[in-house]
């Protein structure tokens, strides 16, 4: 049996705190090292802060959930465990705003994960009538970040 190392182990759950991932995974061939932890988490609808609203009107407050909003047909789910980013850089104004009409293939948000920025695209044509989440939230692979109807 191969002896844990502690100091890896602690510096693995030091990266969850500093990203705000749930899980995180190391291995070297001869060592595999898996750290998760779970978090609860409690979805508000609240309206999203973007960059100064002086360019564009305060977004009125997504409708409040009803159900489980990932069996929505329109859900735009996360691909992947990151950093979600609703602006392609900072002071930029954002991908896409509540209400917008946007394209198949469109990019709505970006994800960080391993200090890659990652394009999210819309998985269909339509109105953008709800952002679910907020500009530098951590999101979880299959969340859903949008709803495009």
């Amino acid at each position: 049996m191969t002896q844990i190392d502690s100091d890896l182990v602690r510096q693995l759950a030091g990266i969850l705190n500093d990203t705000g991932l749930t899980e995180i995974e190391y291995d070297t061939g001869g060592v595999r090292v898996r750290v998760a932890r779970t978090i609860q988490q409690t979805m508000v609808a609240a309206p999203v802060a973007h960059a100064p609203a002086a360019h564009a009107p305060a977004a009125a407050a997504p409708a409040a959930p009803s159900g489980d909003l990932s069996k929505h047909p329109g859900a735009l789910k996360s691909p992947m465990v990151g950093v979600a980013y609703l602006l392609p850089e900072p002071g930029a104004p954002p991908f896409v705003k509540v209400g917008d009409q946007v394209t198949e293939g469109q990019t709505i948000c970006l994800i960080e994960a391993m200090k890659t920025f990652n394009p999210v695209k819309a998985h269909r044509g339509g109105k953008l009538t709800q952002l679910l989440i907020d500009n530098g939230a951590p999101v979880e692979y299959g969340e859903p970040l949008a709803i495009i109807e």
